[in-house]
């Protein structure tokens, strides 16, 4: 359902536009659904990101070759270009009026709505649906870039005790140009889906027995340490100490936090003997904030910059649950910088320039910022967020770099920045925060001694650099479809022996490169050297060391490179410096 209440007749917003056009697409889906399938009931059809969606109450799943049809009916009623009207109805005349339709979903719609509100029909032609619009004047309006793309089971309501509907998802845009570059982007998305990718890489898993939780083979979990030592290396130079804290702490002090009451639902805990209530961490804070506490403060001692590889658990709903980019347990690369007010500009200017630095390691250059400010669920006087906004936004206008404002999207207990990174296919991730938080360190005592020896409570700047180190995988699998840069490759080498008689020299090469630190294996399998070739081209395999009874001799090896054909000799004795040449690790 809409949000506005009108037909269009005025000049709009290029995005005012687009989001009616994608509603007045997935009415006349609608429409064309009960002109083909009149037995079915028409729900709730909303916008989404990119399309619209419409769930449907039949008896019988809708199948692919249904939505042919559908869309090609849906092209006949833009073509009769159907005038567009509204109605406003007595809550008792739309009720009958949808009842004698058979719609009782409509029904249960209406009754919903309070009795304030007006409650209007939209009709296209004869066809009409519960509605607040706006729409367009009439469907020719629409046009004919559109795409019916899938159909899927959806609860009614989103409730698992309700009855399941039939979703169909699609996609419309102003132009075909723009809709044959989205279904490209979609077929691009598709070969890069990580959840893919870590099945035929080797990478990880996942299983029932531990929803939203990883299962992490030997390769994967290589992947996921190179990130974790790139960044703690960076993190050293930018002067951070790492810390490790608990991740089960004593309810009372989520409590003191505010993250009980504000986060509870989406927190796991558990019972023990002794009758006390723990909780999973869901965030790293107030954990690093107990750290902090040991020990007098004096404003010399700060800026205090503390970092921490922390382990997090946050329930998500099983449906939500989504690969690496939705779990409930994944790790942070977490960091509290602890200061005075004064030096918030600095701090963040630093972190924003150390962000940057580091995305630009990763291949990721389109990087836009967005400034959030205070939700309406939040903890903190009115007046601490005055101050903790301010003080962000000075710090990013001292910066020069360039932001958007995403109102009401802060933490709840502070305005943050969030760093959205574009990828190889143009999708935006994001990733990186920044956080200006007056509130915690206040509410868990922390505090440090000022020039004038009085006790001030420090500010607390909440950042993460990857964010979810999980997700960042995952979003570094699609970006390069699996074909990960040298220095981040699980295995950077293969050994690949023509025959077996070549093998002893195979493990002399593996091991004067594993000597160097490279990740090399062997392929000893007795097969021939073309389907070693290929299967190892299938693993994305940076570099295949090819080795016969020639190169033995000559003590050399044929190097072929992932996604070339082209083959190069290179001396044993030259071996190392060419990959150390090649396998340079961004800021090292």
């Amino acid at each position: 359902m809409c949000i506005r209440d009108r037909i269009i007749t005025t000049k709009m917003s290029n995005t005012e536009h687009i989001e009616i056009l994608r509603h007045d697409t997935a009415h006349i889906m609608a429409m064309a659904v009960q002109e083909l399938f009149p037995e079915t009931q028409v729900t709730i059809g909303p916008v989404i990101e990119n399309g619209f969606f419409y769930d449907f109450a039949r008896d019988n799943p809708f199948t692919d070759s249904d939505l042919e049809i559908i869309e090609k009916k849906m092209k006949e009623i833009v073509k009769r270009d159907v005038n567009t009207s509204f109605k406003v109805l007595s809550r008792e005349d739309a009720i009958k009026l949808f009842l004698d339709k058979g719609e009782k979903y409509k029904v249960e719609i209406i009754k919903s709505i309070p009795s304030d509100e007006e409650i209007k029909v939209y009709y296209h032609g004869e066809w009409f649906d519960l509605c607040r619009g706006p729409h367009l004047n009439s469907s020719g309006e629409i046009g004919t870039a559109f795409k019916l793309t899938k159909v899927a089971g959806a609860y009614w309501r989103g409730d698992s005790n309700n009855p399941m509907l039939q979703r169909i998802y699609g996609t419309a845009w102003e132009t075909q140009e723009e809709l044959d570059n989205y279904l490209h982007m979609l077929e691009e998305a598709e070969k890069r889906d990580h959840r893919k990718l870590g099945k035929e890489l080797d990478l990880f898993h996942f299983q029932e027995e531990a929803p939203g939780s990883v299962f992490w083979h030997a390769k994967g979990w290589t992947l996921f340490q190179s990130l974790i030592n790139y960044m703690r290396k960076r993190q050293d130079e930018a002067g951070y100490s790492e810390i490790n804290t608990p991740d089960i702490m004593d309810k009372s002090l989520w409590e003191l936090s505010g993250h009980l009451e504000k986060f509870g639902d989406n927190m796991f805990t558990t019972e023990a003997r002794e009758d006390r209530v723990y909780a999973l961490k869901p965030m790293n804070c107030p954990g690093c904030v107990q750290v902090y506490k040991q020990g007098l403060k004096s404003y010399r001692d700060l800026p205090l910059r503390v970092a921490e590889f922390g382990k997090v658990h946050r329930y998500e709903p099983s449906g939500a649950l989504h690969g690496l980019m939705r779990v409930r347990a994944f790790t942070q690369d977490d960091a509290h910088i602890f200061c005075t007010e004064d030096q918030i500009t600095d701090e963040s200017k630093i972190v924003c320039d150390l962000i940057l630095s580091i995305y630009k390691d990763f291949g990721f250059e389109d990087v836009s910022i967005k400034f959030s400010d205070r939700p309406e669920n939040r903890v903190g006087s009115d007046e601490i967020w005055d101050k903790s906004e301010k003080a962000l936004r000075t710090a990013m206008e001292a910066t020069g770099l360039d932001y958007s404002v995403n109102p009401g999207e802060g933490a709840f207990y502070g305005p943050k920045l969030e760093f959205v990174l574009r990828d190889a296919i143009g999708r935006e991730w994001q990733c990186g925060t920044l956080q200006v938080d007056l509130n915690m360190p206040e509410r868990l005592g922390g505090t440090f001694i000022a020039e004038d020896g009085k006790k001030y409570n420090p500010v607390m700047l909440h950042r993460a650099l990857f964010g979810s180190l999980e997700r960042f995988t995952g979003i570094l699998l699609e970006h390069y479809a699996g074909n990960l840069p040298l220095w981040l490759s699980p295995v950077q080498a293969v050994v690949a022996p023509i025959t077996s008689e070549i093998d002893d020299y195979a493990v002399e090469i593996r091991e004067t490169l594993k000597s160097s630190g490279f990740r090399v294996e062997m392929d000893l399998r007795n097969e021939k050297i073309s389907y070693k070739i290929r299967e190892n081209s299938l693993q994305k395999i940076p570099f295949l060391l090819i080795v016969g009874k020639k190169e033995m001799e000559e003590k050399s090896v044929t190097l072929r490179t992932f996604g070339s054909k082209d083959q190069e000799k290179i001396k044993l004795d030259n071996l190392t410096d060419f990959f150390e040449k090649k396998c340079i690790i961004p800021g090292y």
